[in-house]
């Protein structure tokens, strides 16, 4: 690591990367290596000032959130996990659009009553603002440390929205397992990206083999990998992941813990299949 480079106050360097600083918006766990895992989305918690303007109810909300993704950063060498609520402040979106109360951002759901007071748009945008800060340095500190870095970036997204009972939607159109390539130089990573997917695609999921294709649902990918690949370029390999809620009922919020843990089986399984390639940038 360059030593006489100047970076924030989110990060010391001993003998190895660890944290400085703690917040409640955000849970941070740096290890060694060059695997940054992250979901920005999993979380739940939002400050009291917003409920009251809130048109929905935790039930509703929380089904648009990507709960449990979480768990799948357990196979980052970084793992970072996002405990506020998307809908207070998100983070895979601009400034600008990181609190929406207009229902055309979100699905055309109505999830505000109306306008919010100018102040809590004020606190929502600090927070994303802290956010980028901190994973700009981050960042910074990885790449001078690794020459490299793989970004995992995970979600989760509904597939029975006309309910529990009614049909699901189209598989054509919804893939198991979804990943955002759109956000990384070809020319770099597109053979580590290949690599990625097929090992993804081989490991089953409750006895069959997942439905695993590229920039499907998303194709144009969210904000935060686009923020990354235009600040890192091809020193950050940044794989988006949208896992279909084959692990869980959307409605109920029922999980199955054997779909979780085939998924995050195979997740880890192409993480290590991948690895030496980062590891050979130092």
């Amino acid at each position: 690591m360059d030593d006489s480079k100047v970076y924030g106050d989110w990060f010391d360097t001993c003998a190895r990367l660890v944290s400085a600083r703690r917040v409640p918006e955000w849970d941070l766990v740096v290890g060694h290596g060059p695997v940054i895992a992250t979901a920005v989305h999993d979380g739940h918690r939002m400050r009291p000032a917003l409920v009251p303007h809130l048109a929905v109810d935790r039930a509703e909300r929380r089904r648009d959130e990507d709960p449990m993704t979480g768990l799948f950063t357990e196979v980052g060498d970084v793992r970072l996990r996002v405990r506020t609520s998307r809908f207070e402040v998100d983070l895979n979106r601009p400034r600008g659009l990181a609190l929406s109360t207009d229902p055309a951002d979100t699905w055309g759901i109505r999830f505000w009553k109306g306008p919010l007071p100018r102040e809590e748009l004020e606190r929502s945008l600090a927070i994303h603002d802290r956010f980028r800060a901190m994973f700009s340095e981050l960042m910074e500190r990885m790449i001078d440390q690794w020459g490299c870095v793989l970004v995992l970036d995970i979600h989760s997204y509904n597939h029975r929205r006309d309910g529990t009972h009614a049909a699901p939607a189209d598989p054509q159109r919804n893939p198991d397992i979804d990943l955002g390539l759109t956000t990384l130089d070809p020319d770099r990573w597109g053979a580590v990206a290949e690599r990625f997917t097929r090992e993804l695609g081989r490991h089953p999921v409750n006895g069959r083999k997942p439905d695993v294709r590229a920039n499907v649902r998303y194709p144009t990918g969210g904000d935060f990998p686009e923020w990354v690949y235009s600040n890192w370029g091809p020193a950050a390999c940044t794989v988006s992941i949208e896992y279909k809620k084959v692990y869980m009922d959307e409605w109920t919020g029922q999980v199955d813990l054997e779909a979780m843990e085939d998924l995050r089986g195979g997740l880890q399984a192409a993480v290590d299949a991948v690895r030496p390639e980062f590891l050979a940038c130092r």
